[in-house]
């Protein structure tokens, strides 16, 4: 199996695997408050509990591919992440993203997500990608019918209600 640590590169992000090199920038995004508010999870709260996240994380060894550091080329600063992840649960790959609230509404999101599904379709094979998104955050709602998803209903997960998007490979 390849472990796709670059991912897609756009006109302005590169994309790669984040390391414990990047805790700092990866502390900044998921300790953030707006940031964490629709993601379900807490909020990370020390630099320490980022590197352990860094460093456990292991979607690129078991299924070749994850969610990667969203790279702003002009500035080489980590703005955010977005990828691909196995849910095993579901036995389906999601698309998901975050990025820093001062880069929300930039686009940045919809570049990142829609590269991130061309290489799950281009170069994964893939035949379907679902994302999974709280009813409330509007912001990435947008985001996902704009890179094609099509809502396919709610249901519980995690102990939540969410919403599931879905894209297939004869879709684009």
């Amino acid at each position: 199996m390849t472990a796709h640590r670059i991912g897609p590169s756009t006109a302005r992000l590169e994309h790669r695997a984040l390391s414990v090199d990047d805790a700092e920038a990866f502390f900044a995004l998921n300790s953030h408050p707006d940031v964490m508010r629709f993601t379900g999870e807490p909020p990370l709260q020390s630099l320490n509990e980022a590197t352990e996240a860094l460093a456990a994380y292991p979607d690129f060894e078991t299924v070749g591919y994850g969610r990667w550091g969203c790279v702003l080329k002009a500035t080489n600063e980590i703005i955010g992440f977005c990828g691909l992840k196995y849910l095993d649960d579901l036995d389906a790959v999601d698309v998901g993203f975050r990025f820093l609230p001062e880069c929300w509404g930039k686009g940045y999101a919809s570049e990142a997500g829609a590269a991130s599904i061309a290489f799950g379709f281009d170069v994964l094979r893939l035949k379907r990608i679902i994302a999974l998104v709280l009813p409330e955050n509007g912001a990435s709602i947008r985001v996902l019918e704009k890179i094609g998803m099509h809502r396919q209903g709610e249901f519980e997960y995690d102990g939540l209600t969410a919403l599931r998007y879905e894209i297939n490979s004869s879709d684009r």
